[in-house]
């Protein structure tokens, strides 16, 4: 076959579908060009899903009346400058866009108009492109956002390429893609005022926050993510090397059925990596069931020369420098930050249980038949008698059991207080045991009531982590030591680990190319697959440099351990049992939720249950 060069128009309109293949793709690449023009206001303007009509216009610097053919031209760009030797550095990033491809692409397969008004002009000028042709700027009247700045309007999108039109979704579907990407820019940049307009409705409205860097950014998330994400998250500021780590996380508690609650942001630039979300994973790993995920808004900032933005046309994947540090990083930080949050759980628990409980009233036959009833056994009751509706509280039976002889000395050794004092503490002081599993307790503003097997559950859990770090694993030796065939590469980079390995209670060595001898392995696992647990950690080495997968191993077995040997339900404790249980809760990270994921207590406060009895 012969090789040809292709028309422009095909070379444009292929390089067209990489970069836009729906409406959301023009809305972001027309935002970020408006955010690095300097842009505080910016306004969207949608109709049909975007396939009718994209509007955004801003009050950045604009664009001069001599730029404008230059704007609309492949890989002409402002936001990319060669240097002495006329070389571009494309690892050295600082702007959102700096491909030149956005306005070009977007202009071979839709009607496309810019008119702008460079700050300092006298006046706007108007420049159109058409299915690719472009057409002489001219002067035009300026009705914009301020005295400076850009409208883009983009008509008929992908008109020049019927195509591409079979394979979009409903307008309603296209819709929440473009109002997906917006609220992701908006909670980047919440120093910038955005506003959201779909068929002529208010969808979204942003005020600039005044400070874009700590309450400002939490409100900002808050106004997108929802009024519960700012009471239920965490603040981070971390700093590793020239890495820094800031935003929210949400309490174990406060969780979703899918990972699009986490928003991930590299140097202001909405991603979504990889290694990022599974540090996140890694973080909440023994406080999350598998089939739920934590909602966080994570910011890493780094040298734009540590980290590759050029990975894919659209920019939405990154490739570190070293990922390992970044990986670290975010799973320390967040560690870090959900220890320091104790015993704290999610206000969004006791607001299900407050919309799961309803004022019961009773059918009125049923009302009648039951007063009858009463009535004629009233009239058979001696005085002084008490009848006590059945499966209630046992008439005589003490408030609290007698001590457990066999419950965990730790318990017993915690710290006791005078009960009217321990109001005052956070989960307050225990009044009552309800059918041997839920520990009642009276705060000075309300009650909680405690999963005791949930909560002792994560306090032994915890317990055996720190004995695990403190005293290192115990091996056992393999009566026979295994060998494990691999990959020479596979084997060589394991090996390499074998110090740290060992530390983890797995002992091995080097036994020929390609070969690994197992020798000791860590004795909680029992008996092991060795083969596979060691393919698994060359897994981990691989992709993350590091090997996860021991130590997630052990840490599920401590789970399963402290889950077998944690205070059952149907247990019944004494009054300095209870408190005991409290006060050590209230003295250990994570307490919050049970190793399953589970919040292990649930707070009401006096408010609330006064509104479930219509005193409010």
């Amino acid at each position: 076959m012969t090789i040809r060069r292709l028309p422009p128009e095909a070379v444009n309109r292929i390089a067209a579908g990489e970069v836009i293949e729906r409406p959301a793709a023009a809305v972001k690449e027309l935002v970020e060009n408006a955010l690095d023009a300097g842009a505080k206001r910016i306004a969207i303007r949608i109709e049909r899903g975007g396939l009718g009509l994209i509007s955004v216009e801003d009050d950045g610097g604009g664009i001069p009346r001599d730029e404008l053919p230059l704007a609309v031209e492949r890989h002409a760009t402002s936001k990319l400058q060669a240097g002495a030797s006329g070389d571009v550095d494309l690892l050295n990033i600082h702007t959102m866009g700096f491909r030149g491809e956005a306005l070009p692409s977007i202009g071979a397969v839709a009607r496309l108009s810019i008119t702008s008004k460079a700050r300092g002009a006298e006046g706007a000028w108007i420049i159109e492109v058409e299915g690719g042709a472009l057409h002489a700027p001219k002067p035009a009247p300026w009705t914009g956002l301020s005295e400076s700045g850009a409208r883009i309007e983009v008509r008929d999108l992908f008109f020049a390429t019927p195509a591409r039109l079979k394979f979009m979704k409903s307008e309603r579907s296209e819709m929440m893609a473009v109002s997906d990407v917006v609220k992701r820019l908006a909670m980047a940049r919440p120093d910038v005022a955005f506003s959201l307009e779909h068929d002529g409705r208010a969808s979204l409205r942003l005020s600039a926050e005044r400070d874009p860097e700590n309450e400002g950014r939490r409100a900002r998330l808050a106004a997108i993510l929802g009024a519960d994400f700012a009471p239920n998250c965490i603040a981070l500021d971390q700093t590793r090397g020239d890495v820094r780590l800031s935003g929210f996380a949400g309490l174990p508690t406060f969780h979703r059925g899918t990972r699009e609650h986490q928003h991930l942001f590299v140097n202001g630039r909405p991603v979504k990596d990889k290694l990022i979300v599974g540090a996140v994973r890694a973080a909440y790993q023994d406080l999350l069931a598998r089939d739920r995920h934590p909602v966080a808004a994570l910011f890493l900032d780094l040298s734009p020369s540590d980290v590759d933005v050029n990975v894919h046309p659209a920019k939405t994947e990154v490739r570190f420098r070293d990922a390992t540090l970044v990986r670290g990083l975010i799973v320390g930080a967040l560690s870090h930050a959900l220890a320091g949050a104790g015993h704290r759980a999610s206000t969004t628990t006791a607001q299900g249980v407050l919309h799961a409980v309803r004022a019961y009233e009773a059918p009125q036959p049923f009302l009648r038949s039951s007063l009858q009833s009463w009535g004629a056994a009233e009239e058979r009751l001696a005085p002084g008698d008490f009848m006590a509706p059945s499966g209630r509280v046992e008439t005589g039976a003490p408030m609290f059991a007698e001590p457990s002889p066999d419950l965990e000395a730790a318990i017993h050794q915690a710290v006791n207080h005078d009960p009217e004092d321990a109001r005052f503490f956070p989960l307050g002081a225990a009044r009552a045991q309800v059918h041997e599993t839920y520990i009642v307790s009276q705060t000075e503003d309300g009650i909680v009531i405690v999963d005791q097997h949930a909560a002792h559950e994560r306090l032994v859990y915890e317990r055996m982590k720190q004995m695990l770090s403190n005293g290192g694993v115990r091996r056992q030796a393999l009566l026979i030591p295994e060998v494990v065939e691999l990959d020479p590469a596979e084997a060589e980079s394991i090996a390499a680990r074998a110090e740290e390995l060992a530390q983890l209670g797995l002992v091995i060595e080097p036994f020929g190319p390609g070969a690994i001898l197992v020798r000791e392995t860590p004795a909680l696992l029992g008996h092991t697959d060795a083969a596979g647990l060691l393919r698994d950690l060359v897994d981990d080495i691989a992709e993350l440099g590091e090997a996860h997968a021991l130590k997630e191993r052990l840490e599920e077995v401590c789970s399963s351990m402290a889950c077998r040997g944690s205070v059952r339900a149907g247990r019944r404790l004494t009054a300095e049992e209870m408190n005991a249980l409290l006060r050590q809760m209230e003295a250990t990270p994570f307490s919050g939720q049970c190793n399953h994921g589970r919040p292990t207590y649930v707070e009401l406060k006096l408010s609330d249950i006064e509104k479930l009895f219509g005193r409010r």
